[in-house]
This record gives C-alpha cells, structure tokens and sequence, in this order.
C-alpha cells in the first residue's frame, strides 16, 4: 500500500503570484499540442495540400485553447452540477475553485473547429482528423496534474493490490489511483493508436472515428476505477456521468467509421 505524496500544488510562488503545478500541466498540453500538429503537417493529406501550413496549426492551437477553457467550464456545469448553477449562474465563471468536464471541453474543441473550417474553407473533418492525433497527449498531462492535486481519485482496492494508493481526504484505506490509469490509457496508449493509425492517408472522417471509439471505450473502462462525482454517484445501469457521457461518443464513432469506410460507387 503507497500513500499519496502530499505535492505542495503550488510549483512557484512569485510574491503574490502563485504558478500552480496544474496550469503547467495545461501549458505543457498546449506545447505538446504545437509540437506535434506541426509534424502532422507532414502526414498525408497534409502534406500535399498546399492550403495548410504553420500558421494554421497556430490559429487552431489558439481557437483551441478557448474552445477548451470555456466547454470544459460550461460542460462541467452543465452535466454534473446543473441545478446548482442555474442557482448561482455567476460562480460558473469561478474556474479558480474547480471543475472541468473533457466532454464539455470536446464540445467547446469541436465548435473552435467548426469556426476555424468556415472561415478557412477547409472540411470540417479535415480539420478535425488533423487534430485528433495531437490531443491525447495533452489529457495525459491534464491527468498527471490531477495525480499531483491528488484529486479525482479512484474508488477502494483490494488492501493486497501493491499500488493501491491512499490520498489524502478519501479516508485511511487504499485506493486505485485511476489518474494514473487515466493518464496511461486514454492519455499514452491512445496517442500511440492515433499516431500511427494518422499516419497513412484515410479516408476523411476516419481518424476522428478512430479518436471518438479510442477514447469513449478507454474512458468508460477506467470508470470503473474512478470514484464517482459524490454528489452524484452511480446513475442508472451502475454506470457514472463519465461512462454515460462516453456512450455517444462511442455510437457516433461507429456510425462516422462505417459511413466514411464504404467504398463509393463508381
């Protein structure tokens, strides 16, 4: 049995200014993303469509940015804590005290992109099948932060397990320290899926199915381990917000597989 070391969640404090191990996460997420589109501009279609270049990847980094920051914000307000905030509508701008929702802030990535498309003439999933391989990378670094907050932590394990973790706030027994696990699956091993599956010219559509299947079931399978949102618990089907919230995305990616995968007629 481990026991979570106590990370001091500010990283540097300048006087009244506190840079917080979290916000670096996010800054590393974004660099990582930089680093890796401008090598995508490398793989086909890309590569041969003359349209797209660095400055693209730096527009949609800072379209992406805001699509981030206020989908995750309104998501998580909106799926997990709805009468609350319809209550206090003003603390939904309090992003200081907490509480973002990946599928909110995939919302929020994907209407920036919508945007991005229209106004540069490019197919929508063009440009989503541009980014995707380029994310994964960035929930990795978003979960190592929630493991240094030790925050959004895992449900009771068995007390033999070796890394059964207790975190500080979730009582005296061990715990699966699913920020990890979110961190290895659905950060590490789903950028190594996306990566190579990205790198051979597909059809258009089918690296953002790729991503909606990839996550959706890595997710809803490290739900398992994860505890629950208190205040909401397990909801219908013993599954959680997460696993619910993942169910769509999982359908969607099926459909958009199967219906960019048929052969045309000629």
């Amino acid at each position: 049995m481990l026991i979570h070391p106590q990370i001091n969640p500010v990283a540097l404090q300048l006087g009244p200014v506190a840079v917080h191990w979290y916000g670096l996460t996010y800054l590393a997420a974004f660099g990582l993303f930089y680093f890796l589109a401008t090598r995508r501009l490398t793989h086909l279609p890309y590569a041969r469509l003359t349209q797209w270049a660095v400055k693209d990847v730096e527009d949609i980094l800072f379209a992406g940015v805001l699509g981030v920051v206020l989908g995750g914000r309104i998501g998580y307000c909106l799926f997990y804590q709805p009468a609350y905030y319809f209550s206090h509508p003003l603390e939904i701008a309090y992003v200081w005290q907490g509480g973002m929702s990946f599928h909110g802030g995939l919302l929020g990535v994907m209407a920036a992109m919508v945007w991005f498309a229209k106004t540069r003439h490019r197919p929508f999933f063009q440009v989503m099948d541009f980014v995707a391989p380029c994310v994964p990378t960035g929930l990795a670094a978003g979960r190592i932060g929630n493991f240094i907050n030790g925050e959004l932590w895992g449900r009771q394990a068995d007390a033999d397990l070796p890394w059964g973790m207790v975190f500080r706030g979730a009582g005296d027994l061990p715990r699966h320290p699913s920020q990890i696990y979110q961190f290895l699956l659905e950060g590490l091993l789903l950028f190594v899926v996306m990566w190579l599956f990205a790198r051979k010219d597909r059809p258009m559509g089918q690296v953002s199915a790729v991503f909606l299947m990839g996550y959706g079931s890595l997710r809803f399978i490290a739900e398992y381990f994860r505890e629950p949102d208190a205040h909401l618990g397990l909801l219908s089907m013993g599954l959680s917000m997460g696993q619910w919230l993942c169910v769509p995305m999982m359908l969607l990616g099926v459909v958009l597989y199967v219906g960019v995968s048929k052969p045309k007629n000629a």
